[in-house]
C-alpha cells in the first residue's frame, strides 16, 4: 500500500525566517516534519541537520520500525548537539520533531516536542502525539480546553527537544514512540505547532474533508487557513492519504448519529382515512339535495 502525500509550509505572516522543515519518501513510508528552535539561522539548522541525518539513518531496514526510528532520531540528536558546539552562535540550538513510518499497514510513530501527527478516519479526527510542554499537558489531561491552551502565553514551551544535549537511544523522557494500524481508508497530518496553534482540530478535519485525491492541495489549504487565522508563527503541514481515503465534503456527521425519517403511514390506515373522507362527502352531498 503506497500512500500519496502532499506537503506546504510558509513564513507565516509574523516571521521574517522559515525554520520549519520537512521531509517524505512516500514509496517507503517515510514522512517527517521538523520545527527547528533557536532563532533564526541556528533553527533553521538545527532542522535541517535533523531532515539530513534522519534520512541518511532511515536507509537501513535490519532492525525493526521502533529501533530504527529511536536511532534515526537519536543520531540526529547528537548530530545536532556537536555542529552547536562548534559555533557559539549556534549554541542551544535545537528542534521538535515527529518522525512516522508506515509499514506493513502499521505506523511507527517518533515523536520529541509539540508537533503533532493526526489519525483522519471515518469522519473523525484523532491526535496521536502527545505535547511535550506543560500547556500540552494540561491539554491532554482535560485541565484546559483546546481553545484555551491556544491561547496560553506560555503554548510554545517544551520540555523535551532534539540537539540540547547528548542522548543515548534508551533515555527515558526522550523519545515518545506509538505505534498503531493504518488502514488504507485513513490519512495522516503530521504539521507544526504554528498550525495548530492557529486552527483547532475541528477545522483541520473539515478541511481534510475536503480532500479530492490531492494531497499537496489539502496541505496548501491548511496553511493558507492557519495565515488567514493570524500566522503567528511558522507553519508546515504534510497530509498523507491512504489509496481508498475520501474526503467528507468538508462537514461530517457524528458517528453515532441517528437519521431520522418521516412517519410511514401502514396501508390499512391510509385505507381507513381514504373510507372516512369518502363518508362524510357523501353526508354532506345528501344534506345539500335534501333542501
Amino acid at each position: 500500500m503506497t500512500p500519496l502525500a502532499g506537503a506546504a509550509t510558509d513564513t507565516g505572516m509574523l516571521r521574517e525566517h522559515n525554520e520549519d522543515r520537512y521531509w517524505m519518501d512516500a514509496a517507503r513510508g517515510l514522512f517527517l516534519v521538523v520545527d527547528g528552535v533557536g532563532g533564526q539561522a541556528a533553527g533553521e539548522l538545527a532542522a535541517q541537520t535533523a531532515v539530513e541525518t534522519i534520512r541518511e539513518n532511515m536507509q537501513w531496514a535490519e532492525a525493526s520500525a521502533e529501533d530504527r526510528v529511536k536511532a534515526a532520531i537519536t543520531a540526529a540528536n547528537n548530530r545536532i548537539f556537536r555542529r552547536a558546539q562548534q559555533d557559539e552562535e549556534n549554541r542551544g540550538m535545537a528542534c521538535v520533531l515527529t518522525l512516522a513510518l508506515l509499514e506493513d499497514g502499521r505506523i511507527t510513530i517518533g515523536h520529541v516536542g509539540d508537533s503533532r501527527l493526526y489519525l483522519l478516519w471515518d469522519g473523525a479526527i484523532r491526535k496521536l502525539t502527545s505535547d511535550h510542554s506543560p500547556v500540552g499537558e494540561d491539554e491532554d489531561a482535560g485541565a484546559l480546553t483546546e481553545e484555551e491552551a491556544m491561547a496560553h502565553p506560555r503554548r510554545n514551551e517544551v520540555f523535551r527537544d532534539v540537539g540540547s544535549r547528548l542522548r543515548d537511544v534508551e533515555d527515558d523522557g526522550f523519545i515518545e514512540i506509538r505505534q498503531c494500524r493504518f488502514r488504507d481508508d485513513a490519512a495522516l497530518l503530521l504539521c507544526s505547532d504554528g498550525l495548530t496553534d492557529q486552527l483547532t482540530a475541528a477545522q483541520i478535519r473539515n478541511i481534510t474533508g475536503r480532500y479530492d485525491g490531492d494531497p499537496g492541495r489539502v496541505a496548501a489549504a491548511l496553511v493558507e487557513a492557519a495565515n488567514e487565522a493570524g500566522g503567528k508563527d511558522n507553519i508546515t503541514a504534510l497530509f498523507v492519504a491512504g489509496p481508498k481515503f475520501r474526503g467528507s465534503g468538508g462537514a461530517t456527521r457524528p458517528r453515532f448519529a441517528t437519521t431520522r425519517q418521516r412517519p410511514r403511514t401502514s396501508r390499512f390506515g391510509g385505507r381507513l382515512a381514504f373510507l372516512t373522507y369518502g363518508m362524510l362527502l357523501g353526508m354532506l352531498l345528501w344534506a345539500v339535495l335534501r333542501k
